[in-house]
């Protein structure tokens, strides 16, 4: 077994991705269309062509107006679980997916949003053997207060929300700004994440965790600038959710031969590799694995530490982690040592 057919065949989890960045140009079509929303782009060509932006702003433009073709409970059904189907199908067994009703609330109601998304990962767990929970994500560029209305209406769907996570535009949106809103979450019980030190610098990663007491850090790759947080982040156990492709494409590193999750992993910092918004990025979790693995010549031992990893940093119930764990050693023990990779993909 080559080293890309080891990460397909390992089970894993998903810590990183957005629901509503999982829509393939066809997706948003299909939805454009029945929703009788008109798109910017006269064909399907030049949709996709759209998705080959240069920068950060160029994709939220992007991420955005793809938001707006999501106008019903179906829909919101729908994206749901068209991407557990895709992460279930290359071995997911645990997603914890970033969600953000506020792009959503003037036409869906909260109530209905939650029904869409439990109803999905509920079939999704039976028919597909995935877990899947969801972290509802404040949009860091409104203002807290509706941050802390939206915990207000989540209040009575507390039970289908595992935690609380901070996303969008970060360079003028530190973490400070929704110190209010973390602490209320923490009050309420929810686990806590947010995107720091991906544009931002390495003291929003501080003020996540100083400031919003996180559990993890999503992205958190300025970090890598930081010897000193570097050594906080492992001594005190603080995932960081990466990304890689979405980092090269961002432009947060230039060339994935030079990505320090190495480095992180030799100082201690459990990295964990995902997918952030697949299509805008150029694939899925597993097309991440494999970009590192070409980049930096992983071989399976570093693969089956990083499948670990994405495990043991879920939130998942501890019995679950544990089989989960259980199944990818039984997989490491038959790869045993892997020889060359002779693959084309590995060759490309």
């Amino acid at each position: 077994m080559t080293v890309p057919e080891l990460v397909d065949a390992l089970p894993k989890a998903e810590l990183h991705v957005h629901l509503e960045g999982t829509l393939e140009p066809d997706d948003l079509r299909a939805l454009a269309a029945r929703n009788g929303v008109e798109l910017p782009w006269a064909d399907g060509g030049r949709l996709r062509a759209a998705y080959s932006f240069t920068g950060l702003e160029d994709f939220l433009a992007l991420f955005y107006l793809g938001c707006t073709v999501v106008r019903t409970r179906r829909d919101v059904y729908d994206l749901t679980r068209t991407y557990l189907r895709r992460a279930a199908a290359q071995n997911v067994r645990r997603a914890e997916m970033f969600f953000s009703p506020q792009n959503f609330l003037d036409r869906i109601d909260i109530a209905d949003q939650v029904a869409a998304l439990d109803t999905a990962i509920a079939e999704a767990r039976v028919d597909l053997g995935i877990d899947a929970a969801v972290i509802v994500v404040a949009q860091r560029h409104r203002d807290e207060s509706e941050a802390l209305e939206l915990l207000e209406m989540l209040a009575p769907h507390r039970g289908s929300i595992l935690g609380v996570g901070l996303g969008g535009p970060e360079v003028g949106n530190p973490p400070a700004k929704f110190a209010r809103f973390f602490d209320a979450a923490h009050r309420a019980g929810y686990r806590r994440t947010a995107h720091a030190g991906e544009e931002g610098p390495p003291a929003y990663v501080r003020e996540a965790l100083d400031v919003c007491r996180v559990e993890r850090v999503d992205h958190g790759y300025a970090a890598t600038r930081d010897p000193d947080l570097v050594a906080r982040l492992a001594d005190d156990g603080v995932a960081l959710t990466l990304c890689p492709l979405s980092n090269l494409r961002l432009r947060v590193v230039d060339d994935l031969r030079s990505y320090a999750v190495r480095r992180l992993t030799d100082e201690g910092v459990a990295v964990t590799v995902n997918s952030d918004d697949p299509p805008y990025f150029g694939g899925g979790v597993n097309d991440n694995y494999r970009a590192l693995v070409r980049a930096l010549d992983m071989d399976a031992d570093e693969v089956v530490a990083l499948a670990r990893r994405s495990v043991t940093a879920s939130f998942a119930d501890p019995a679950d982690v544990a089989r989960t764990l259980a199944d990818i050693d039984t997989i490491h023990r038959a790869v045993g040592t892997t020889g060359p990779d002779t693959s084309e993909e590995r060759r490309r």
